[in-house]
């Protein structure tokens, strides 16, 4: 017998997940701005610019956004705030950031959709920039300091906080790879990046519980699948040691010393899997290298070596229970310009998702990436991952079909048969197993 359906629990949240840099434009004021004006450090040689030009208050295009992910069947958004817009200097708070901020967490509240605030992704202030960034004596202290006084300043308007946005990605490509600033390659650097923002999450959770104590905090971890290319033990040899460094180390750091009982769930961005072989010349990536697998369905440029799979994200959720705390997906999507592939990847992926719940695993939302294209760092303008079309120069936007798809997810609650049959009919018998 074959299911009519598969539902999601009551009250599931539905969401799109969004980032300051990437969405409001004109962040002049952080590192990554200068960063990406230099040259050589994007794809395409662009720039930000204005992004999705969603700071202007006068245009009101952040507004008209959120109007489109309410008109969608959503529930929920997933934004940052910019640390480099709210501290300018040390020490120093701007009112008007903090104001702008209010109107758009009120005006996602009147639509319906519960506000998730993650309070640093990716970037920093110059001047903490200029201080050594994350490498700082003292940055532990002056991030609890600025988690204090969002927390006081927006704490009525949003009751789900995420620290961090993918902490480890951030030490890897800008203390190891080097392709984010400060451009560093060195190891050592990366693993005191990392150290710092673990206890960086634990002193902002700390804060936000101290002035909301009835507020869901926790933290967002890219948990990629690290897998041996073969079966032979040099190759899992060096799976496990990526795995170990690039998904347990930060796990282990934050939650050391019982820390974790006070986080309220755990944030899961999950966007595929890597087969690792054992190369004796890479020993900067701890004697592994990517392959690629005959026959497997990987990502296009610019990942070219990040395979497509769904039951990836089922055992990411799998590892993130043993935590014992509720679960969010907070991101999960497919660069895809012309969105050909997108409807199955996000139907193939939300079945792993009802697979995971369906086994008893404590999964409370799904946040796409993204809403609308936006600007994706040393990338550029090059990928499209929004469920919206975007233009860049006119901002013109144009609703995809995979809009469509999630918007009929996302109001049945559900994924049905007729969906599978309308938007990604070769993936029938993957979703819905004959039984």
């Amino acid at each position: 017998m074959t299911p009519q359906l598969l539902t999601f629990p009551t009250g599931f949240l539905w969401g799109a997940a969004t980032a300051a840099h990437q969405n409001e434009g004109n962040n002049t004021n952080n590192d990554f701005w200068q960063w990406e004006h230099l040259p050589g450090k994007t794809a395409d040689g662009s720039t930000s610019g204005l992004a999705c030009d969603w700071w202007d208050a006068g245009r009101k295009r952040a507004e008209a956004d959120f109007e489109r992910a309410a008109e969608m069947g959503l529930n929920t958004l997933r934004l940052s705030v910019e640390w480099s817009r709210i501290e300018p200097q040390p020490g120093r708070w701007d009112e008007a950031a903090i104001e702008r901020y209010r109107v758009m967490l009120t005006h996602l509240r009147g639509l319906g959709l519960a506000p998730m605030v993650t309070l640093h992704h990716f970037t920093n202030p110059l001047w903490l920039a200029e201080r050594g960034g994350w490498l700082a004596d003292d940055v532990v202290l002056r991030f609890r300091r600025y988690a204090d006084y969002v927390a006081q300043q927006l704490g009525d308007l949003c009751d789900m906080w995420c620290t961090l946005n993918e902490p480890m990605v951030y030490a890897y490509q800008s203390h190891l790879t080097g392709e984010w600033s400060p451009g560093e390659r060195s190891l050592w650097r990366t693993l005191r990046v990392a150290s710092a923002m673990a206890k960086a999450h634990v002193a902002a959770r700390e804060a936000i519980h101290t002035r909301w104590p009835d507020a869901r905090v926790g933290v967002v971890k890219h948990l990629p699948i690290l897998d041996a290319a073969n079966p032979r033990l040099l190759d899992r040899l060096a799976a496990g040691a990526q795995d170990r460094l690039f998904n347990g180390r930060f796990f282990n750091a934050a939650y050391r010393h019982n820390a974790n009982p006070n986080d309220d769930f755990v944030g899961l961005n999950y966007y595929g899997r890597y087969r690792i072989a054992f190369d004796l010349r890479r020993p900067f990536t701890l004697f592994g290298r990517n392959v690629i697998p005959p026959d497997a369905e990987m990502w296009d440029s610019p990942w070219p070596d990040r395979e497509v799979y769904p039951h990836g994200l089922y055992r990411a959720i799998r590892r993130a229970a043993a935590f014992g705390k509720p679960i969010y997906i907070t991101e999960n999507g497919l660069a895809d310009a012309d969105d050909v592939r997108r409807p199955r990847f996000l139907l193939t992926h939300l079945a792993a998702v009802h697979r995971a719940i369906r086994d008893g695993f404590d999964v409370r939302g799904y946040y796409h990436w993204t809403l609308v294209d936006n600007y994706e760092w040393a990338e550029g303008w090059t990928t499209r991952f929004g469920l919206i079309a975007l233009e860049p120069e006119t901002q013109r936007r144009t609703p995809r079909r995979s809009a469509a798809l999630y918007r009929a997810i996302a109001r049945a609650n559900a994924i049905t048969p007729a969906m599978v049959e309308e938007f990604a009919p070769e993936a029938m018998a993957e979703i819905f197993p004959k039984t």
